[in-house]
C-alpha cells in the first residue's frame, strides 16, 4: 500500500511539472486581446496609412491577420504594389482591421500589431504588419501565437517590456472593434476587402488589376 501512494505522488508531481512547463511553452493569450470589449468608445483612430496624404487615390484595405488569403495578398501582391503605385505617389494605402469570428487569434495579432505602433508609429506597425504576414504558420498551427508575436517585437526592436504590458492590457480592443464595426456597416463580409476612393473593389486582387482601377479612379478624379 505505501509503494502505491508512492507511486502515486510521484505520478502526481510529474503531471504537475508537466502541467507548468505547458503552461509556459504555450500560455493563453491575453484575455483583454483576443476578446471584443463589452464597451466600445472610439478614439478617433482611422488606420495606419502607407504613401503620399496628397496622393490623388486612397485605398482601404479591410484585413484579418489570420486570414489566408490577406497574407497571400500581402507577400505576393503588395511588394509590387508599394513599388508601382505607393513609392511613385499615386496612391495612399490605410489598412483596417477586421477581425472574422471564425479565427481565434485574430484579434491578439491585429492587437500586437497595434501595439507595435503604439512604439514606433506606423514604421514599426507595418513592419509587425508585414512580419506577421511573411511568418504565416502561426495561423495553421492552432497553438498559442503570442510567443511567436512577441520574438516578432523583439526582432523589430521594440522595447518588449512595453509590448507585454500593452498586450496584457489589451489598450486596443476598442479601437479593433471599431474598426471591424466600420467594416461592417460598409457591408464588409469577407477579408481582404478594398475600397478605391470610398468605392468597394470588385475587381482581381492582384498588382495589374490594382493599377487599371487606380489609373481609372485617378483619371476620374481629373474630369
Amino acid at each position: 500500500m505505501k509503494r502505491f501512494y508512492l507511486m502515486l505522488g510521484v505520478l502526481t508531481l510529474a503531471l504537475g511539472v508537466m502541467l507548468v512547463y505547458l503552461l509556459k511553452t504555450n500560455p493563453s493569450a491575453p484575455r483583454a486581446a483576443n476578446q471584443a470589449p463589452t464597451a466600445v468608445v472610439d478614439d478617433g483612430f482611422r488606420g495606419y496609412t502607407l504613401g503620399s496624404d496628397s496622393a490623388p487615390v486612397e485605398v482601404t484595405e479591410y484585413g484579418d491577420f489570420e486570414c489566408p488569403a490577406c497574407a497571400s495578398f500581402a507577400v505576393v501582391q503588395m511588394p509590387t504594389i508599394k513599388e508601382q503605385l505607393i513609392a511613385t505617389g499615386k496612391v495612399r494605402w490605410r489598412y483596417r482591421d477586421y477581425p472574422l469570428p471564425m479565427h481565434p487569434s485574430s484579434r491578439v495579432a491585429a492587437h500586437a500589431a497595434q501595439c507595435a505602433g503604439e512604439q514606433g508609429g506606423g514604421g514599426k506597425f507595418w513592419e509587425m504588419h508585414d512580419q506577421l504576414f511573411m511568418n504565416h504558420s502561426w495561423a495553421q498551427t492552432g497553438k498559442n501565437p503570442t510567443g511567436l508575436f512577441r520574438d516578432l517585437a523583439r526582432a523589430a526592436g521594440l522595447d518588449v517590456g512595453r509590448y507585454d504590458a500593452c498586450l496584457e492590457s489589451g489598450r486596443y480592443a476598442a479601437r479593433i472593434e471599431v474598426s471591424r464595426q466600420e467594416g461592417e456597416q460598409r457591408l464588409v463580409n469577407g477579408t481582404p476587402t478594398f475600397f478605391i476612393n470610398g468605392t468597394m473593389y470588385t475587381g482581381k486582387n492582384n498588382s495589374d488589376a490594382f493599377k487599371a482601377a487606380i489609373d481609372s479612379a485617378a483619371a476620374a478624379r481629373r474630369r
